[in-house]
């Protein structure tokens, strides 16, 4: 039997071959053009630049005969070649420049006023070098036929403008600004002139605008074309703030009444704002009798036949209704409350939890529209409070608050959570009311208005905690069952998501909640998510924003047992773990402990876990420890902590001696020299304490050998007589000598104990004698330094034998030193025998 074959995905029908086959012929077309890009030996010829120009000749060989978009490279390198050589730059490359310009596209036209621009603020050369150089340039194309390119070069004109002395400004900007604002000048060239009018208010005199540009703007605000009525109106806020409150008043507010009530709605809408941003600068009057009525006919409008000015109406309701407060009367504050209540629920009418079928539908304009409404609404919630009074907040506005934090669209949640913090200081006292919607807003199905939310999250708490109706325990234990639960959900929704960046945000900012639940609360729900976001983790700000906030956490509980816990599975599972990058974990959470805890804490539990780390066998963890290595050094104290520079120091000659990666040897030589120069604190009070334990220890030393000198006293007559009767080097005197050599080495060991303490006798000690800071000195024998042993048990803190200090000598060096010594008191005492043996000799005679 032959195996069936099925070809159940292959379809060789007629349609399907064509559709193959057209298939492969879009693939050819594909790759055209990009055979056609490629540059033809000719081309690349024409390309070609001598190298030997200088930057000068070559700009200037480029803009003459060369391609376009080499002549655009020049323009764009222009700021470069004024810094170098700014004479012959504006000499010989600036006027081919100029020349250029009147033929170049549009790219290269953009590029030149950016050129020019940074030109002027990189200050290269003088601002009267400048005017007379490049401002000649800009004004010719400023009425390009390209829009873009227009707005382009007017941007740069207009930074000019605030650098240039006002004699400039008169004669080459205002003087031709007359004749270019004329009805018979084209389009752009009137917008381009209402512009710079604007621009020009704040360089002049009162009385020279008076008289030179209020002429021109009233005759632009009667412009034939609504777009220069639109420009000319939203310049009229830098008018006023030039001529004045006066002038204002008398020039500037009747042309907005005038222009309020324009046919187009830009040109009212332009108005509207215009006159909400002047507010400050009319007085009761004008408020109550000019700018309100046209307020409440430009709201009622909205809703009927002007939906136009709806979002800007709603984005600025809030400084309007703060701005008109005093003289609101209850009915028309009420009427403005609701107008916002209203413009808050726009696009959401619903008749019984239903919509409503007989409304027409939306389109989708407009529904973007009624979003951004909804938006503005939540932007200007903050001051809508001010307006009602946070004590009226339940009652007024806390319905619209619940909306706009379930609002169905994410933009407005978004606002919502922004501005919850303002919300929460507003309300102080009854700040509790807003509990829900924080939890909802913790809980909200987008990381967007998490990570708005969570800016301020602790001030938020901290409020939320303190600032309640009943700010003692009761009300922190009524938030704690609903808030807990939210903080843990945000943060395990942060975790799954790929926005690393809003899960790092909120572990930072988790670090407050020390101060706002329980010890017992952080140690069960947050402390050991942490330690698993440190192991389990894999981007890195995330997990050192989890190993701070844990130390936070272990800095302010207060359980010496969940204390040891959680330190003992830091050593263990970071320090110790089988994963090198769990010990570089270790290595930054020991640093966030040396910046939060006292150095005696770091000293007791992670000095010597971290100097275990000598040990490890991957070259990037002993590479980190020795950036670490200053700064655990900067933990020590003297005389307390000695045993653990001892401890520092066996660390730095070990790595000296065997370490083999180039790289961390180099760190290693850098960083003793660093440890070097570092000056060790001391402890003056245990410094005090152990220099009066010594100057006991040696009063009794002292007594003792008082004594023994008194017994020695004694006994000497009844010795110089049994002299005359000894034989030198009989055997009384070497077993005398004998007892008083044993009877040193023993005092000898002694001391030599005592010197080191027993919990840490257990160091290897090289036979070179170290200090305190003679690291260099390890430096610079490193060749003799390496042919030391070392035991991996030095570091270990509990001591399994004692041996001695190798600051004292051994004890063959100290029974050498006795034999010296007793053979000494020999020869003195044969002496004196021989002495006296004479003496007696003579008197006999």
């Amino acid at each position: 039997m032959h195996p069936i074959i099925i070809f159940s995905k292959m379809d060789f029908s007629q349609s399907n071959l064509f559709g193959y086959i057209e298939d492969l012929q879009e693939l050819t077309i594909i790759e055209r053009p990009v055979r056609r890009s490629l540059k033809t030996p000719e081309e690349i010829e024409r390309l070609t630049v001598d190298e030997e120009l200088s930057d000068i000749e070559r700009a200037v060989y480029l803009l003459s005969s060369g391609q376009d978009i080499q002549g655009t490279s020049v323009v764009a390198n222009l700021p470069v070649l004024m810094r170098q050589n700014p004479a012959d730059t504006l000499r010989r490359v600036l006027p081919k420049i100029r020349e250029v310009l009147h033929i170049a596209g549009v790219e290269m036209q953009l590029t030149a006023a950016v050129s020019f621009l940074t030109v002027l603020q990189e200050e290269s050369v003088s601002i009267h070098t400048y005017s007379h150089s490049f401002l000649h340039i800009i004004l010719q194309n400023l009425e390009h036929r390209d829009a873009g390119v227009s707005n382009a070069w007017l941007e740069t004109l207009l930074a000019v403008i605030e650098a240039l002395p006002k004699e400039t400004i008169r004669h080459e900007i205002l003087n031709p600004l007359v004749s270019k604002a004329q009805l018979s000048q084209t389009l752009q060239s009137r917008l381009v002139s209402c512009k710079i009018m604007g621009k020009l208010a704040n360089k002049f005199e009162a009385h020279i605008i008076k008289r030179e540009i209020l002429p021109l703007v009233k005759s632009l605000c009667q412009d034939v074309e609504y777009e220069v009525r639109t420009c000319m109106c939203r310049q009229l806020e830098h008018i006023a703030q030039g001529i004045g409150t006066e002038l204002t008043k008398t020039v500037v507010l009747p042309e907005l009444i005038e222009l309020a009530r324009d046919e187009g709605s830009s040109v009212r809408l332009a108005a509207f704002e215009t006159l909400v941003n002047l507010l400050d600068m009319f007085d009761a009057d004008d408020r109550s009798q000019t700018v309100l009525p046209l307020v409440k006919s430009f709201c009622e409008k909205s809703f009927k036949a002007d939906e136009s000015i709806l979002v800007s109406l709603s984005f600025h309701l809030g400084k309007l209704c703060n701005g008109l407060y005093g003289i609101f009367t209850p009915e028309q504050h009420l009427r403005f409350l609701e107008f916002y209540k209203k413009l808050s629920t726009l696009g959401l009418q619903q008749e019984n939890g239903h919509n409503d079928n007989q409304l027409q539908l939306q389109t989708l304009e407009q529904e973007k529209k009624y979003i951004s409404v909804r938006k503005n609404c939540a932007y200007n919630f903050p001051a809508m409070i001010v307006f009602v009074d946070p004590k009226n907040f339940h009652l007024e506005l806390y319905s619209i608050f619940f909306c706009l934090c379930h609002d169905p669209e994410v933009p407005v949640r978004y606002t919502m959570a922004i501005s919850f913090y303002e919300v929460a200081k507003l309300l102080n006292s009854g700040v509790y009311a807003i509990h829900k919607e924080l939890v909802t807003l913790l809980q909200d199905e987008s990381l967007e208005v998490l990570d708005a939310l969570v800016g301020h999250l602790p001030e938020i708490l901290e409020l939320m905690i303190n600032g309640g109706e009943n700010s003692g325990s009761e009300s922190k234990l009524l938030s704690i069952p609903d808030l807990i639960p939210a903080l843990t959900t945000a943060e395990q929704r942060a975790a799954t998501s790929l926005k690393w960046r809003t899960h790092e945000k909120l572990l930072q900012k988790y670090a407050c909640l020390p101060h706002i639940i329980s010890s017992d609360q952080i140690y069960y729900r947050f402390l050991h998510r942490m330690l698993t976001i440190i192991l389990t983790n894999n981007v890195l700000p995330v997990q050192k924003a989890a190993a701070r906030t844990l130390c936070v956490y272990l800095r302010y509980n207060r359980k010496q047992e969940q204390r040891h816990e959680v330190i003992q599975k830091l050593i263990e599972q970071l320090g110790q773990g089988k994963s090198y990058w769990n010990r570089l974990r270790f290595l930054d959470t020991c640093e966030f402990i040396m910046e939060l805890f006292s150095k005696s804490f770091f000293c007791k539990y992670f000095f010597l876990p971290v100097l275990e780390l000598t040990h490890d066998p991957v070259a990037n963890v002993r590479m980190k420890l020795c950036y670490l290595l200053p700064k655990v050094k900067s933990t020590l104290k003297i005389p307390t902590d000695k045993h653990l520079l001892q401890q520092l120091e066996l660390c730095i000659r070990k790595l000296l001696c065997q370490e083999k990666d180039k790289d961390v040897l180099t760190i290693v030589k850098r960083t003793v020299l660093e440890l070097d120069r570092m000056e060790i604190s001391v402890d003056a009070e245990q410094l005090e304490k152990e220099k009066q334990q010594n100057e006991g220890r040696s009063a009794n030393v002292n007594d003792k050998m008082f004594e023994k000198k008194r017994r020695d006293s004694k006994t000497s007559s009844v010795l110089t007589k049994s002299i005359t009767l000894s034989v030198p080097g009989s055997s009384s005197c070497t077993s005398a000598g004998k007892e008083d050599k044993k009877s040193k080495l023993v005092r000898s060991q002694s001391f030599s104990t005592q010197a080191l303490h027993p919990k840490y006798s257990n160091i290897d000690k090289c036979p070179n004698k170290s200090s305190a800071t003679g690291y260099t000195s390890s430096v610079s024998g490193m060749g003799k330094s390496c042919m030391l042993s070392f035991s991996d048990d030095s570091f270990r803190s509990h001591s399994t034998g004692n041996s001695g200090n190798s600051a004292f000598p051994s004890s063959s060096s100290s029974r050498n030193l006795f034999n010296s010594a007793d053979q000494k008191n020999n020869g003195n005492k044969e002496s004196q025998s021989r002495k006296m043996s004479i003496k007696n000799r003579k008197s006999n005679s």
